[in-house]
């Protein structure tokens, strides 16, 4: 009698090692002893693990070298977008679950999985009005800077300045009402700013559900808000690949194209 199988879904899912086996593997064949090294943990652990997935034809074995079945090749494909999701998420479930996301086109909601190595930084009350926690020296070794913001820190002026002279294009989409908060209180200094050539201003004209949003060539950096409309002064950092990078480029335009460009203040 032949023996009841387990759902792929718990083999997968029921078991962090395996779940960790199968990810591994998805790079290419590997020994052993480099599994048991990357999970820190010993063969007779491992082994019963490795051996319900060969039972269920998604790992194989030759001697002491596992590989994924093609069947494997297929499940782990399919779960690799899942699973950068979910680790995403991880990195703290109550923040995620009462912050705003509806800023995020649909479209993009579902490619969330391009993030990698999400932080959420808490800076210290004395540093969460300050801009240099968002921009750093690194950041004046970009050629762009690209912003969605709804706000200004109160020291804009120090990092804006410094980029500036360093040469670096900045492409602002601001909120109708932080707009008519530059026209007032910042005219001089933004009017400076767009003497340069290197800063393109553009009103948002619909609600803007975020307080900013803002790339360079190496971080992406969001500072949501709260569900039910608060300020947090936590901030969600991001390191910048190619497959980011098109889904910041993406969202950036995807408010740029209800954006009025501002010729004048």
């Amino acid at each position: 009698m032949s023996q009841i199988k387990k759902p792929l879904i718990d083999v997968i899912f029921a078991s962090e090692k395996r779940k960790q086996v199968l990810w591994l593997l998805k790079d290419g064949a590997k020994e052993m002893e480099t599994l048991l090294k990357s999970l820190d943990t010993n063969r007779i652990a491992l082994l019963p693990q490795i051996r319900i997935l060969e039972e269920h034809y998604l790992v194989s074995h030759d001697n002491d070298i596992y590989e994924l079945t093609t069947i494997g090749k297929l499940v782990v494909d399919d779960m690799a977008p899942l699973l950068n999701i979910v680790e995403t998420c991880d990195t703290d479930i109550d923040y995620w679950g009462t912050h705003n996301l509806d800023f995020i086109p649909a479209h993009l909601l579902k490619r969330m999985n391009v993030f990698e190595n999400c932080q959420i930084i808490n800076p210290p009350i004395t540093d969460q009005f300050d801009i240099k926690c968002i921009y750093n020296e690194k950041s004046k070794e970009s050629d762009f800077l690209y912003a969605i913001t709804a706000m200004l820190y109160p020291n804009y002026h120090v990092v804006f300045s410094d980029l500036i002279d360093n040469n670096l294009k900045i492409d602002l989409i601001v909120s109708e009402d932080l707009l008519k908060k530059i026209r007032t209180d910042y005219h001089a200094d933004f009017e400076n700013y767009m003497k340069t050539g290197l800063i393109n201003i553009y009103a948002y004209n619909k609600r803007m559900d975020i307080l900013f949003f803002t790339f360079t060539e190496d971080n992406l950096l969001i500072r949501l808000l709260k569900s039910n409309g608060d300020i947090d002064g936590k901030l969600l950092l991001f390191n910048i690949n190619a497959k980011t990078l098109d889904w910041a480029e993406e969202l950036f335009n995807y408010y740029l194209k209800d954006s009025i460009p501002v010729t004048e203040l």
